[in-house]
Parts: C-alpha cells; structure tokens; sequence
C-alpha cells in the first residue's frame, strides 16, 4: 500500500521519464560515456543480474534458518517485478527485505525463518531504480531509493504494510542517481547520494536552526566524468591523545565519504569539525597500485582498529583493492593498497560483514565470494554462494 505524506512532495508524472530521458542524453556532453552507461541500463549496470537466468529471482542467506545438517540455506524470493533487478537491501535487523528494479517500482517482503511475505510495493520513480539504504532503526522504518530519474525518495512505513512518501528530492541532480545511503545514526540523520551529473549530495533532516521536518542538501563536486558509488566509513574514534592534566583522551571522527567515480577514482570526503566544510582527500598511493577502468563500487570496512580506515573497492578492470590508512603507520595520511583478487569479469559489488574481517565480492560471472584476511595479511578466499538458479539450468 503507497500513500503519500502530507508534506512530501509528489513525485513526478510517469509520463515525463522518455522526455526527461531525451533532454539528458542532449544535454550532458562531458557525459557521453557515462550517458552511454545509462542507455544500456538493460544489458550493462548490474551484471550479475543480467547473467542470472532468472532476473527477477533474490537470494537471501539466513542464519535462522537451518537445513537437517544445521547448516543456513538460502530463501528464494521471487519478486514478481516486470524487469531486472538492480538492487536487494536487508534491514537493520534482517526482517524486512527491500528490492528495486527497472520496472521503477520497490517491492519490500517481511522475512521471518526460512519463508517470506510481500509487504508492499511503492512508485513514484519515473525512471530505472537503481539502489536503496535502510535508515537505522533508531529514525523508524525509512528507506531511501535512487533513481535514473535525478530524484531520491524516502518513504517510511507508518503501519504494518502501510508506507508513506517522507520526502521526495526531485530533480535533485541532473543526471542519473546510481548510489545512496544513509549515514551512521551517530551523525544524525544524514543521507548521500552520488550521481552521473559529478556531484554528490548530502541531505541532512532536521536540526535546531531549520526544524525537525525540514531537509538540507549540500553538493559536493567529485568528478565530472560521474560518480558511481558512496560509502560512509562508520562512526568512530581516532588515537589517543594528551589532554588537559596529562590525561589521555580519544575524540570522535567528524563524517566522512568514500566515492568511486568513472574517473578510476576513489575520493574521500570529511566534514571539517571547525568549518563545517567537506574537505576532499584522493585516496591513492605512490606505489602505483589503483584501479586502470570504472570504480563500480566502495565500501568502508566496519571500525575495529581505532584510528584505521580500511576501505574496500572494485572495478571493470576485474580487481578488487583493499586501502588501508592508520593504525600502526608512521604516516597517517598514507594510504596502503593491497590487490585482494584479479577476477575474470568486471567485479560490481563489495560488502562487509558486520564485524569487517570477511568481505562479500559479486562479480560478472553472477558468483559471489566471500574473502578473509589471514594473519601475515594475505587474503583467501573462504566461500562461494552457488548460483542455484544456474545450477538448475546447468542439469
């Protein structure tokens, strides 16, 4: 069930997306390449869907439910969509399981044991939906969603089943929106988004100087050749250090922002905590070791050594880097590269486990594998998730 809310904006006509469409490819020059991105939508952006026989199939591992050997099997969710799937997002506790296609519609399911139940289908995009970010729960039951449109919507499930449009950013940028997230609670509540247009945008809700239900929205200029993803590094702590009477203190880490660009870049972002200004910082090292085709993706590891980032990225040109900066390092600044694997297709997604030590790789070839690092800091890889789907076909 799709309500909208009193004092969000109403999304845009349906009817206006093949215009809209139009305009950008004419308008966008500097663009040709990632515009070209975007024209293919059908065939290039999430290539693990597009090799997966069944495009409109989910896979979901769950812990809670076990096979006779104890063992979790996967939930096969068929999403019902009308065309391919781009996105598929838990929630912060794993019960709810939000789905977005080019069919410009997110479907969300209630996932409970080894069964699942469709829970609502929101609209309001006029264009491909590209992905999607659960809030924490401490902000409700929000889920923001990015679109080829320019726009982010978020809605918020007021009642069971029952969603309403929170706030709609139309024509928030004038490109394509390919990544957003929301920032860690501790920030407040803060979402990015990174588009085709260069820019990325952060949108913060609330405050003592606008009030609760207002939203800000800063841009940040990355890269003209178009922003690809974002990834905020988790809320944390840096080094200890002297403070007043000789004691040793540890102060919080302002926000910070990874990107990855169609440049070959990755960026970081940070909040001057005096200024209140986004600094940007090029994430590279002198070694020579970074990514020679589009970053596809970005993800910051979850924070386990204070003071050490450690940022994971992948791209068309098959590799996957581990950058790590801190820690024991006499240069805090410097950050260290290591290539985690060469793989045979463009590689499309990195993801963390919730204790950062084991990260999850989704590549061209519709496989994902799951890496770890072992003590003299080589990583090895652990498991495989088997495409049963393919497998079936493959009998």
């Amino acid at each position: 069930m799709y309500a909208q809310g009193g004092y969000g904006q109403a999304p845009p006509p349906q009817q206006q997306y093949n215009a809209g469409y139009q305009q950008q490819q004419q308008q966008y020059a500097p663009q040709q390449q990632q515009q070209q991105y975007a024209q293919q939508q059908m065939t290039e952006q999430p290539q693990q869907a597009q090799q997966t026989p069944q495009q409109q199939e989910v896979v979901t591992q769950q812990a809670a439910a076990p096979t006779d050997q104890g063992k979790p099997q996967p939930i096969y969710v068929d999403t019902q969509h009308d065309d391919m799937v781009h996105d598929a997002q838990l929630d912060y506790y794993g019960t709810k399981l939000a789905t977005s296609s080019s069919d410009r519609t997110v479907k969300i399911y209630d996932v409970s044991g080894n069964s699942y139940a469709p829970n609502a289908t929101l609209t309001g995009h006029s264009g491909p939906i590209y992905q999607l970010s659960w809030s924490h729960p401490k902000y409700g039951t929000l889920l923001a969603s990015a679109s080829f449109d320019g726009s982010v919507l978020i809605h918020r499930e007021s009642r069971q089943g029952e969603w309403i449009l929170v706030k709609a950013f139309v024509g928030l940028h004038e490109s394509s929106v390919n990544s957003v997230q929301f920032a860690p609670h501790e920030y407040g509540l803060m979402c990015a988004a990174g588009s085709s247009d260069g820019r990325v945008s952060v949108l913060t809700h609330g405050g003592e100087s606008n009030g609760d239900d207002e939203w800000t929205v800063e841009y940040l200029n990355d890269t003209p050749l178009g922003v690809n993803a974002v990834s905020w590094a988790p809320y944390g702590v840096g080094k200890e250090t002297s403070g007043e009477g000789g004691d040793e203190q540890c102060q919080p880490l302002p926000p910070r922002l990874v990107t990855g660009g169609s440049d070959n870049g990755i960026r970081m972002w940070t909040k001057n905590a005096s200024t209140g200004i986004w600094e940007q910082s090029i994430v590279e090292s002198g070694d020579g070791v970074q990514h020679k085709d589009w970053v596809r993706d970005v993800a910051c590891a979850p924070s386990i050594v204070p003071g050490m980032s450690v940022i994971a990225s992948c791209s068309e040109d098959k590799t996957v880097i581990i950058w790590k900066q801190g820690g024991d390092d006499d240069d805090e600044k410097k950050w260290t590269p290591k290539v985690l694997n060469t793989f045979e297709d463009p590689v499309w997604r990195v993801s963390w486990s919730i204790t950062g030590n084991i990260l999850a790789v989704s590549s061209g070839d519709a496989s994902v594998t799951l890496w770890k690092e072992e003590l003299d800091g080589v990583w090895s890889l652990v498991n495989q998730v088997e495409d049963a789907a393919g497998g079936a076909q493959g009998e």
